[in-house]
């Protein structure tokens, strides 16, 4: 739940809460709990629950008694108990669904008490976010001693107590490691009590954050706590393809929401026949190959013919199973898929209003057949033009006079007389 005037400012914080980053009702935080019952007064005579609850860094919660009876609200910064020391955390919840939280996690409230010693001041704020801006680079520091070390393991996240006495190194593991000589090294270089706690890899994403394969925030870093086993039969189930780098989520296991619909989709199940049930007919026996649980329909395919899939219906299915049972058996299965003949044949449509993607590549192809026949044109033009021109001139000139051969036969006689 988020808060209803909580608005992003241009640098990214809320607007509405006026709390610089941090939700005031702590209504906007990860593995917030919404408390519907704030409203509701406590029945005349009855006390109200002095337990509260305390969230930590990333999503870590305690839950501590109220011993002092301090007026307390959801948003408070406090200094409780911690084994050496105190830590600062904010309260997150108090009334009776603390009660409820305490009794859902089978919290013992008589034995394992720890307490509240008042709401943090000024100089505690300032100690505890000086000691969260030495998380970052320590944990950079962490991860290079462990590598000179050749250790097997990850750190994966530093978190400093509220004092800064005390800091806890969070790892993940695939074996057993011996980490005795890097606490030494730890304890020398920082100068603080360490603390080494293994966690899983789905408590490592969940502590990490990040942002699913669906666009969301990862569900086990916002509101989901228990961690179910998660199997490939969940993903059979569903018809999904056995590929790991699809159904395998941040942490490298399972994804979690394979089991969110898991229970549907067995319903749904339910009305089909076990694909493992073969159908007997006179052409031969077919064997189950897909199933479209949405559609309602099997894919069949003849031992010996595996190339060749006949659709029909899960109800044709069950029809020719019972026919089966009473030693009968049908002609072929085109006879039922006959009726349930798909034309595969695509119409593409220009939904987006974008033209085709060769359509540069035609109008630079265009572009040189025009250059090419507007140069054809001008040659011919020029040619036309050349043979006019000639014609106009050979006009204008005057034609000339063919020469005379008789006056030049008389004259050649005459030359010859006188020799």
């Amino acid at each position: 739940m988020a808060c209803q005037s909580c608005a992003t400012g241009k640098d990214g914080q809320p607007k509405g809460c006026k709390n610089n980053g941090t939700c005031g009702t702590d209504s906007c935080n990860k593995l917030t709990v919404f408390d519907w019952l704030a409203n509701m007064s406590v029945p005349n005579g009855e006390k109200p629950f002095d337990w509260v609850e305390v969230r930590f860094k990333n999503g870590r919660k305690h839950y501590y008694h109220n011993s002092e009876n301090l007026t307390l609200s959801i948003g408070d910064i406090v200094a409780t108990q911690a084994q050496s020391g105190h830590d600062i955390g904010m309260v997150t919840l108090t009334g009776e669904l603390v009660r409820v939280q305490i009794k859902r996690k089978k919290i013992d409230t008589k034995n394992d008490v720890w307490k509240i010693y008042r709401k943090a001041s000024q100089k505690d704020i300032d100690i505890w976010s000086t000691a969260r801006d030495k998380e970052e680079p320590m944990k950079v520091k962490a991860r290079q001693f462990a590598i000179d070390l050749k250790l097997q393991m990850k750190i994966s996240d530093i978190e400093f107590q509220g004092d800064g006495s005390k800091a806890t190194f969070y790892y993940t593991a695939e074996e057993r490691v011996d980490f005795r000589e890097l606490i030494k090294i730890y304890a020398r270089e920082f100068r603080i009590r360490i603390e080494m706690k293994q966690v899983g890899f789905r408590q490592e994403a969940s502590r990490l954050g990040g942002i699913g394969s669906c666009g969301r925030e990862l569900c086990c870093s916002t509101w989901l706590t228990d961690f179910r086993s998660v199997s490939t039969s969940a993903a059979r189930y569903q018809q999904l393809s056995l590929n790991p780098q699809k159904l395998a989520g941040q942490c490298g296991k399972l994804k979690c929401c394979l089991n969110y619909e898991l229970d549907s989709y067995l319903d749904a199940l339910k009305a089909f026949p076990k694909t493992d049930a073969k159908l007997y007919t006179e052409k031969g026996t077919a064997v189950c190959q897909k199933t479209d649980i949405f559609k309602g329909h099997m894919w069949y395919a003849y031992e010996g013919e595996w190339m060749n899939w006949h659709l029909i219906t899960a109800a044709q299915a069950k029809e020719i199973i019972e026919l089966n049972k009473k030693k009968e058996k049908v002609a072929s299965l085109e006879e039922y898929a006959a009726d349930l003949i798909i034309d595969t044949k695509t119409e593409f449509e220009n939904v987006v209003g974008q033209d085709s993607l060769t359509r540069f590549d035609s109008l630079k192809h265009n572009k040189k057949r025009k250059n090419n026949r507007n140069r054809n044109k001008k040659s011919t033009r020029n040619t036309v033009e050349a043979k006019t021109n000639n014609n106009n001139t050979s006009n204008n000139r005057k034609p000339k006079r063919k020469p005379n051969r008789k006056k030049a036969q008389n004259n050649n006689n005459k030359t010859n007389e006188s020799k």
